[in-house]
């Protein structure tokens, strides 16, 4: 592959899918493997600008890190894109022992011998803005400061109980950090202020972005500090909006593509193993618009019995499916429902989990022939469509109501699941009727 513009590494699914669906709409080209490609599958993709590659480093140990991410940003290197992205959550949860964030710049700036790493978390476009180095995010169409967001505040593995994100981070990494806030950014002294900190070896510098006239500013500067053989930045989906505001203001880029709705599928399945209140009521939502719901204890799925738990979970399934129905499989309804304390017994049991759910909507797929599904939860989404054997995604249809959880394409050497259109939803993407808008192909 030749002249990428970007290369990156999504820390969950979810997020994966998120950047795909921001360079697809900016008029980039791009591929999403689930694992690094032989030269085969790789071909298969040329004419791609962008390419990325699915982790589970957000639910992950700085240990596991050390090997498995340093392995990745190396591989990604060897293309020599522009830039390379290290993709977060836009919410920035992560902590010292879990999907720390800190642990992954040191690893990036070791890998690509580059001593400042650009930062850049606010992306408009999802309602999460960066203003003097506080994390805002929306939620049911208010504001709040990230450490008092409803549901961000209280999650389960990593809350986020601050919202400076520098201290936070300081928690995580001993590296040096500064912060381009929004006066500065918006100065003529921008640019000079940018290479002050770079010359005097700050190791993570952060961009503060509250607007779209903000982001394409933030946009200019880590265009103009990248390095030849590429640059590695960290941050949300906020850096390609970012870069694509740049690419389009000097040419690199056209109008992205249209896409032409799917139409309606009679049948769709989903499985989520999302806490969250979000999926809560869409579950509740579709429960009463044509859905059969199957609860799953989640427990029992983890646990030495899992095999019987998958069964029966596959046996309803398949019988809502046989009688014409959609059908959602749950492991909880909301975060009274979650029992994270019980499966976090067992070492593993959170991947466990996804790839049961994995296994479950493989069977149906196949048994079924469905083609069109849905996975609800970033972590439950890495594992699940591993477990389906699938390859890669592409961009099927972005879904503008709820960005950053589009309807893929998936492509795996499984010809049962080669084709097959998948949505992954993040906890907090979506309005109510998002399963519903899946199934019935009009967007959410």
């Amino acid at each position: 592959m030749q002249d990428l513009l970007l290369s990156y590494y999504g820390d969950d699914l979810t997020g994966s899918t998120d950047v795909m669906e921001a360079l697809e709409l900016g008029g980039v080209p791009t591929v999403l493997f689930m694992r690094k490609p032989d030269a085969a599958l790789l071909s298969r993709f040329a004419h791609c600008q962008a390419i990325g590659l699915a982790g589970t480093s957000r639910s992950e140990t700085p240990q596991w890190m050390d090997t498995h991410l340093r392995e990745a940003f190396a591989w990604l290197k060897t293309f020599n894109a522009e830039i390379c992205h290290y993709k977060v959550c836009s919410t920035f949860d992560s902590s010292p022992t879990i999907g720390s964030i800190g642990r992954a710049i040191e690893i990036g700036r070791s890998v690509f011998a580059q001593d400042s790493v650009p930062l850049l978390v606010g992306a408009p476009q999802l309602k999460r803005y960066t203003a003097f180095g506080h994390l805002f995010a929306a939620y049911r169409d208010q504001y709040f400061r990230i450490d008092r967001h409803p549901v961000m505040s209280r999650h389960p593995t990593t809350p986020m109980d601050e919202s400076d994100l520098l201290i936070h981070l300081s928690r995580q990494t001993a590296l040096s950090s500064g912060l381009i806030d929004l006066a500065t950014l918006q100065s003529a002294s921008r640019s000079a202020a940018f290479d002050r900190l770079i010359g005097n070896g700050t190791a993570i510098v952060l961009v503060d972005v509250d607007n779209l006239e903000t982001q394409a500013l933030a946009g200019k500067e880590l265009w103009r500090v990248r390095k030849p053989g590429g640059s590695f930045v960290v941050g949300s989906s906020g850096v390609e909006y970012a870069l694509l505001a740049e690419w389009a203001s000097n040419g690199i880029v056209s109008a992205g593509q249209s896409f032409t709705p799917p139409g309606a599928a009679e049948r769709i399945a989903v499985v989520s193993g999302s806490c969250s209140p979000t999926t809560e009521r869409q579950i509740r939502h579709g429960l009463t618009d044509g859905f059969d719901g199957i609860e799953i204890d989640p427990v029992e799925l983890v646990s030495q019995v899992s095999e019987q738990a998958i069964t029966r979970a596959t046996t309803s399934g398949r019988a809502s499916l046989q009688a014409g129905r959609s059908v959602i499989l749950y492991t909880a309804l909301g975060p009274t429902a979650d029992r994270g304390t019980e499966i976090d017994r067992q070492e593993g049991a959170r991947h466990k989990l996804g790839r049961g759910l994995g296994e479950i909507l493989r069977s149906l797929t196949v048994e079924q022939g469905l083609r069109r599904a849905v996975i609800a939860g970033g972590d439950t989404s890495s594992h699940a469509l591993g477990e389906m054997g699938v390859d890669a995604l592409t961009i099927r249809m972005p879904l503008p109501a709820s960005p950053g959880s589009p309807l893929c394409v998936a492509h795996s050497r499984v010809k049962a699941i080669d084709g097959l259109e998948v949505a992954l939803k993040g906890g907090q993407v979506g309005t109510d009727r998002y399963f519903s808008a899946i199934r019935d192909g009009l967007g959410d």
